[in-house]
């Protein structure tokens, strides 16, 4: 018999996903992935669930949280990308909203300039065609229209003052 046919107990699974929710936070649609995975279905599954979130292994607000953080943080994702990811993971708009009180408003502006300015800057050709590929660049990234237009327009004038 194969490993990936071989019958896994309700118990060896609880232990197993105590240890997957312990290395990373998880959202719930990841947990249950795993579990369907594992060939776990039904009450059992519902039941494993049940018991991680009572145990604190899964807390969804928790994942929201460190994910907006560590997205913001390590890939300089803006809310819009961050929101949307969130989403096709299906957690609610209370922990989105909550996840966005991880990234700092100032942090935030400080980002978008410093991610627009450098790719504006390291674009060679005319002025319009680098604004326009720069502001798809950070629309990709997840920021919002206004902050984008709002660095570009900064951009233009220092160019047109410096």
């Amino acid at each position: 018999m194969s490993q990936n046919h071989k019958y896994i107990s309700k118990d060896e699974a609880l232990i197993k996903l105590q240890a997957y929710c312990a290395y990373q936070d998880r959202c719930h649609s990841e947990v249950r992935t795993k579990l369907l995975g594992l060939k776990i279905y039904g009450d059992d599954l519902e039941d494993i669930i049940t018991e991680l979130i009572k145990e604190n292994f899964l807390n969804e607000e928790r994942f929201a949280r460190s994910y907006a953080r560590g997205k913001f943080r390590i890939k300089n994702w803006g809310k819009r990308r961050i929101i949307q990811e969130l989403k096709k993971r299906r957690i609610s708009d209370y922990c989105i909203k909550k996840a966005l009180t991880e990234i700092d408003e100032d942090e935030y502006t400080a980002a978008a300039e410093k991610i627009i300015t450098k790719y504006f800057n390291a674009l060679i050709g005319l002025e319009p065609i680098k604004r326009k590929k720069t502001y798809e660049h950070a629309a990709r990234k997840g920021y919002e229209p206004q902050i984008i237009n709002s660095v570009l327009n900064k951009l233009r004038k220092s160019n047109y003052n410096g």
